[in-house]
């Protein structure tokens, strides 16, 4: 400080810091903020002191901070599996009876997701993305701002999606079935869907609106008129009539999402259920998604149980995972206008679908329903990464690491 006034003034400093300064005349200070209008500095002259390294003192009841990564012996996981999921093939080519330019298979896993030094990821996970043939349909702004011009016509809403966004599967949800909607009837669905099918040829996935007695309905004109396209229809429920679903799906050589709540014993018992009617290979199983902030833990620990029984010999767990991580956009803080340090919606809410996709992606799932561009891009490159079975060459600094 300057100034002869200024120099009177004492420093608000601690009496127990007084005395120690009085006995010691050093006092180490750790974690202290000063402020001053104006500071002065006097350096004696002379050659500067460069104190010794002082070797760390355990002290009593004090733990000495560690210097460097503790060194463990690590050897892989290695087990052995006897169980496999099965594997669904969806989508129909020409020459097998449909129309689509390619088909798509999941599942085949032997090994926990990406236990590359077990086994090799059969297929890849298949990336949809969503459509609806509703246009009032709620909508978060960051998604909406990149489909404004097609959300009146789900064909070109689909044609989109797959030639600018990257789709290899499209979800064509009929929310204007719902009874508490628009009420359509099942053959407008039923143009719907054949729209969808001549706009693109990668294989599609028809929903319902959740309404157990309309969705049969709707579902048997679909799975009728679209006979053979290996189409994968969600989602067949315990509230359901599971016969009546299971056969017009199997009729028309269709394929299945088998949903359930979040119980593994729900799914056993679904499943067990649709086998009266169907075979194995053509049921997807759904445990529920819930999203990053929701539940998200949760999903993951009951996907990821449902995927090691199946490997380890549950012949009713054994099925192909969906995801709808579409559900994240239900979490309000990825859309809701927050502070500044929440960051813009145009980019919180991406991440928040992302990071729910990429979670339940390491517990197994095949298959995705997602709706914004910037994930399905994110979560295609993490896919890509871990098919590549690259591994480190020296591993990371953590210690060390700044940023």
């Amino acid at each position: 400080m300057s100034g002869a006034k200024k120099k009177d003034q004492p420093l608000p400093l601690g009496l127990d810091i007084l005395e120690a300064l009085a006995k010691l005349q050093e006092v180490e200070l750790e974690d202290v903020e000063m402020d001053f209008e104006e500071l002065e500095l006097s350096l004696s002259p002379g050659p500067f002191m460069v104190p010794a390294p002082r070797a760390q003192v355990e002290l009593p009841g004090v733990k000495a901070k560690p210097t460097s990564l503790l060194e463990a012996e690590f050897q892989l996981p290695v087990e052995e599996y006897p169980g496999m999921v099965v594997e669904v093939e969806l989508g129909a080519t020409r020459a097998e009876g449909g129309s689509r330019g390619r088909t798509l298979v999941i599942g085949g896993e032997r090994a926990p997701a990406y236990y590359s030094f077990l086994q090799e990821t059969p297929h890849r996970p298949v990336i949809a993305i969503d459509v609806f043939d509703y246009p009032e349909v709620r909508l978060p702004r960051a998604v909406k701002m990149h489909v404004a011009e097609v959300l009146h016509d789900p064909a070109e809403w689909a044609r989109l999606s797959v030639e600018r966004f990257g789709a290899e599967m499209v979800n064509v949800h009929l929310l204007s079935i719902d009874p508490l909607i628009k009420n359509t009837p099942p053959r407008e669905a039923v143009n719907t869907v054949e729209e969808v099918l001549q706009a693109v040829d990668v294989p599609i996935a028809v929903g319902g609106c959740g309404d157990p007695k309309k969705d049969l309905e709707v579902f048997r004109a679909v799975a009728e008129a679209t006979k053979g396209e290996r189409i994968l229809f969600g989602s067949v429920t315990l509230d359901m009539d599971i016969e009546a679903t299971a056969k017009v799906v199997e009729e028309h050589g269709h394929r299945v999402i088998a949903f359930t709540s979040m119980d593994v014993n729900k799914a056993r018992e679904l499943n067990r259920k649709l086998y009266e009617y169907m075979p194995k290979e053509h049921i997807v199983m759904d445990t529920t998604t819930a999203a990053l902030g929701y539940g998200l833990d949760y999903a993951f620990t009951v996907m990821e149980r449902a995927r090691l029984a199946a490997l380890k010999g549950d012949p009713e767990l054994n099925h192909p995972i969906s995801s709808g991580a579409t559900n994240a956009w239900a979490a309000r803080e990825a859309w809701m206008q927050l502070g500044p340090q929440w960051a813009p919606r145009e980019l919180r809410g991406p991440l928040w679908e992302t990071i729910t996709a990429e979670t339940l992606l390491l517990a197994g799932v095949d298959y995705f329903m997602m709706m914004h561009p910037a994930s399905v891009k994110a979560i295609k490159m993490m896919i890509d990464n871990l098919m590549k079975k690259s591994t480190l060459e020296r591993p990371i600094d953590w210690v060390g690491l700044r940023i």
